[in-house]
């Protein structure tokens, strides 16, 4: 057996979640210069998980002023944002602890903010730290873009929903963090649980309208706690947890009076599938317009190894 040319160090992190084998899983290699773009498409590929991301070392300067440079790729494809890959991965540069951020490191003080440069540009990652509790981050995603709301009609057709399925209060409506989804309000959680949908006409039915994916809402929850259950389903199956949607959520509430500004509230997802999430959002008002989206929460990590080249 011939030796590994290369041994890429990993981790594996829970992200959305302060428990092991709950939230979302998220591969995160912690030094990925060198590979090429294929090389990490077929790394993410072997990960098998919803992302994958690939940190890119940069001198100090150039990381204070624009921020760690990572890469994120599903499956099949590299993604400008996703919610979950930036919170974990940022959790996973945090507990490094191998480099000095420039004011974020001080006195051997856990860093409380870390910026990440990804494709859709520079996102922040803020830590609260409090006693006895686990380490709460919390990304503020680029400022939401309101797009078209769609007739429930010819959602139920490209689903295979039915029209009575929806919740007739709220607008189904594509909003854009990074990450354009489709915000789905269904009735009930009833109506969740047996969520089947056409993932094929429904793509093409978002390839039309300017969408990514649906992400479908209830304001019936689980948790007493939570405001929205959330359900993603993609090529890659069901998504636990879905921080890009979920910050495109936080607009939609802010923007539709199912949350005030600046009230933090609690998003439950992946319970279907046994992978319970719980993301935290908020988003902010100004001059009439929905700005300042915030996601966050838990992450722990459960895996450290390497992967040979």
């Amino acid at each position: 057996m011939s030796q590994p040319s290369r041994r890429l160090a990993m981790a594996q992190w829970d992200v959305f979640s302060s428990r092991p084998l709950e939230g979302n899983s998220l591969a995160v290699f912690l030094d990925g210069r060198g590979l090429t773009d294929a090389e990490m498409q077929s790394i993410a590929k072997e990960m098998n998980l919803s992302e994958t991301t690939f940190i890119l070392p940069r001198d100090a300067v150039t990381e204070r002023e624009r921020g760690i440079r990572v890469r994120i790729f599903t499956v099949r494809e590299e993604l400008p944002f996703a919610g979950h890959p930036t919170l974990g991965t940022a959790f996973a540069l945090r507990g490094r602890g191998d480099a000095d951020r420039g004011d974020t490191k001080k006195n051997g003080a856990r860093e409380k903010e870390i910026v990440l440069e990804l494709n859709v540009g520079k996102v922040p990652v803020t830590f609260e730290d409090s006693a006895g509790a686990p380490a709460f981050g919390e990304m503020t995603q680029i400022d939401p873009t309101f797009g078209m709301q769609h007739e429930r009609e010819a959602v139920a057709r490209a689903t295979g929903l039915c029209v009575q399925d929806f919740d007739d209060a709220l607008p189904i409506e594509t909003i854009s963090t990074g990450l354009p989804y489709t915000l789905t309000p269904l009735k009930s959680l009833a109506v969740m649980r047996n969520l089947q949908i056409d993932l094929n006409r429904g793509s093409e039915y978002l390839a039309r309208t300017g969408g990514r994916f649906f992400y479908f809402v209830t304001r019936e929850t689980v948790a007493s706690d939570a405001r929205l259950h959330a359900r993603m389903l993609f090529y890659n199956g069901e998504d636990p947890a879905t921080g890009s949607a979920a910050g495109c959520a936080a607009a939609w509430m802010v923007g539709h009076g199912v949350a005030k500004p600046e009230e933090r509230v609690l998003i439950e997802q992946g319970v279907e599938i046994k992978r319970p999430s719980r993301i935290f959002v908020r988003a902010s008002r100004s001059d009439n317009r929905v700005v300042n989206v915030r996601v966050g929460g838990n992450s722990v990590e459960i895996m450290r190894g390497e992967l040979f080249l």
